[in-house]
């Protein structure tokens, strides 16, 4: 298993100096945990990057012109895809919400890595259900609260 872990936007290691560390973590327990037969030697790639980089993206590949927290782009094993997320919009959201910083990035990135997985929580409200109580689950297991209660 290989996470590289690609810091495009060098202000992610400014806000949170463990950012790549949290990521190859998140990602592992995601993969562990995810119930999926995987090959031994699968690799994704996690990308830290700004809100402007995420907002091409977004817009480019979903049609909508503006940043969001996480986007996954999944590839065919072994490499299993990309997961790319927004600086401004992760620490944001984390102040919002009364969260520490590395708490919802690790949810972020476990999140994302799942879509990596299969797990879509558009396809059906049972889905997205099956999501949070896997995410949950896995959090927990770190030593992070449910991110949605």
């Amino acid at each position: 298993m290989t996470i590289d872990v690609e810091v495009l936007d060098p202000r992610w290691l400014e806000s949170l100096r463990t950012a790549r560390s949290i990521c190859r973590r998140a990602a592992q327990a995601a993969i562990d945990g995810g119930g999926k037969r995987l090959p031994d030697r699968v690799s994704i790639v996690v990308a830290l990057d700004s809100d402007a980089a995420v907002r091409r993206l977004n817009r480019t590949y979903r049609g909508k012109d503006k940043p969001t927290n996480v986007l996954s782009f999944p590839g065919a094993e072994p490499f299993l895809g990309d997961i790319v997320l927004a600086r401004q919009t992760v620490l944001r959201e984390a102040r919002d919400q009364g969260k520490r910083p590395a708490a919802h990035l690790t949810h972020l990135v476990m999140h994302g890595t799942l879509h990596l997985l299969g797990y879509d929580h558009e396809r059906s409200e049972r889905q997205a259900r099956r999501m949070e109580r896997l995410e949950t689950r896995l959090l927990a297991t770190m030593g992070i609260a449910d991110p949605y209660a």
